[in-house]
């Protein structure tokens, strides 16, 4: 969602909250490697755990046929990072209007992706600039920008 909003706004000249100063950092994952995990997923459904009891539940997993999986890039960045990179793809500087860590807020974010590399042989390896250099592709073809 950010790299939508921030690509919106700094094409247009508005300015963008960057919150904790841009200190804080995040799991950004582009969307095919998203796809490419839930596609694996849905060919492969997760059985039930027979172990599994009330007493001493697995969160993980159920007598249900489920289990949860995290789906993100285990790479966090700098959200400053994040919005230099963009800035050098789309070739303009954004307005920040830099803000303080917003209450409720964590500082780091990071994406476990053990269990997916275990169950689906698979983790979203991405790189954030080659995920935000095709989406600006996408985005310039979609909204053509004079």
């Amino acid at each position: 969602m950010a790299v939508f909003a921030f690509t919106k706004k700094i094409l247009s000249g508005e300015p963008i909250e960057v919150f904790n100063d841009g200190h804080h950092h995040r799991d950004f994952t582009y969307i095919d490697d998203v796809t490419e995990a839930l596609v694996r997923m849905v060919e492969r459904p997760p059985v039930t755990n027979p172990l599994w009891t009330g007493d001493r539940p697995d969160p993980g997993t159920s007598r249900a046929p489920y289990k949860i999986y995290n789906i993100g890039n285990h790479s966090p960045v700098l959200l400053k990072d994040f919005i230099e990179t963009l800035e050098s793809i789309i070739g303009k500087r954004a307005v920040r209007q830099l803000k303080g860590l917003q209450p409720g807020d964590v500082a780091d974010t990071y994406a476990d992706v053990l269990d997916l590399q275990m169950d689906f042989e698979f983790a979203p390896n991405t790189p954030l600039r080659t995920g935000l250099e095709r989406f600006f592709a996408w985005y310039q073809s979609y909204y053509p920008h004079p």
